[in-house]
């Protein structure tokens, strides 16, 4: 996998997270309580970034990235 393509998948989880999180705020000032759309979304952040925890561990493991760039 190339490199640019490895970080432009964490830029997009970490866009998607912060879009989440976004949204979780709109809604809880926009509903005041009377919907749970501000727990979906905050679930959504919270899945997203057990997500790309696990998907770069993953790849420490299987040795597609290696920690602070030194080689194995």
């Amino acid at each position: 996998m190339n490199d640019s393509l490895k970080i432009l998948l964490v830029i997009a989880f970490l866009i998607l997270i912060v879009w989440n999180l976004g949204a979780g705020l709109y809604y809880m000032l926009v509903d005041k309580g009377e919907s749970s759309r501000t727990v979906n979304a905050l679930t959504k952040r919270i899945g997203l970034s057990v997500a790309l925890f696990a998907l770069v561990g993953l790849a420490i493991y299987m040795g597609w990235i290696t920690p602070n760039g030194s080689p194995r």
